[in-house]
């Protein structure tokens, strides 16, 4: 392979002429991860809402957010965010579309909608289990003790499930900053996409991938610290993780 290699090439001025090619990473960095925190915190809204519906007494709720689940986890994230991206401003009245096809970060906007919907599918998974981990007396304890059914969920089970289930958030956690890499498909410019235009730009590529590569490890392994340090301070006594 007659390859020159060029680490230089991050500290070089990129095409605008503004900022350099290290300066271009950092920029992608900053969207990946606004896009990951934001489709983070839509996914543990509705994903704790959808999974403590499928633990509900009522029938017909329960299939309701079996229904979520399976229809956003059975369906490849790619196909959703183009569908997000190119269908739904057509499925909505004429105002709301011309709006939503306007908006100047449009791409950002859209990938944040699909991977909060389709990581809440997956977190709601992770919120069932974890409720019907618990033992069936917690949930007739909190009854018994005048606490109504919301209640019960809002200060017994779902707190407890929580514990149970934050390994598992990790991991999605952690999918959801991957998973962000496929916005660069409707144009979003995140680490992925500042890392392929560098590569077009300067044909460097194997400095660009491996350095956005490096860098993606590198948030992943400060995401998977953070979240173990909050796992040992909330584990249950006599469970695993806790003293």
């Amino acid at each position: 392979m007659n390859y020159q290699w060029n680490w230089n090439i991050f500290w070089e001025m990129s095409p605008d002429g503004v900022q350099t090619y290290w300066d271009t990473l950092l920029s992608g960095l900053a969207w990946t991860m606004a896009t990951a925190l934001a489709g983070w915190v839509i996914a543990l809204a509705l994903g704790f809402a959808v999974g403590a519906m499928r633990t509900l007494p009522n029938r017909w709720l329960r299939m309701v957010g079996t229904g979520y689940v399976e229809l956003f986890r059975n369906v490849p994230l790619l196909v959703q965010m183009f569908l997000w991206f190119f269908v739904m401003p057509e499925l909505l009245p004429q105002a709301g579309g011309d709006w939503l096809k306007s908006l100047p970060n449009a791409p950002f906007v859209t990938a944040v909608l699909c991977l909060g919907f389709f990581t809440s599918a997956r977190v709601a998974v992770q919120v069932t289990a974890g409720i019907e981990a618990l033992a069936g007396g917690q949930r007739l304890a909190a009854l018994a003790l005048g606490l109504d059914l919301p209640q019960t969920y809002r200060f017994v089970l779902l707190p407890l499930a929580v514990r149970m289930i934050l390994p598992p958030l990790t991991s999605e956690f952690l999918n959801i900053i991957k998973n962000s890499s496929v916005a660069l498909t409707i144009g979003l410019m995140e680490l992925t996409a500042s890392a392929r235009a560098i590569q077009e730009f300067s044909f460097q590529v194997f400095e660009a991938f491996t350095a956005a590569t490096l860098i993606y490890v590198v948030v992943n392994l400060v995401v998977i610290a953070a979240m173990r340090w909050l796992e040992h301070r909330l584990a249950l006594p006599g469970t695993l993780g806790g003293r």
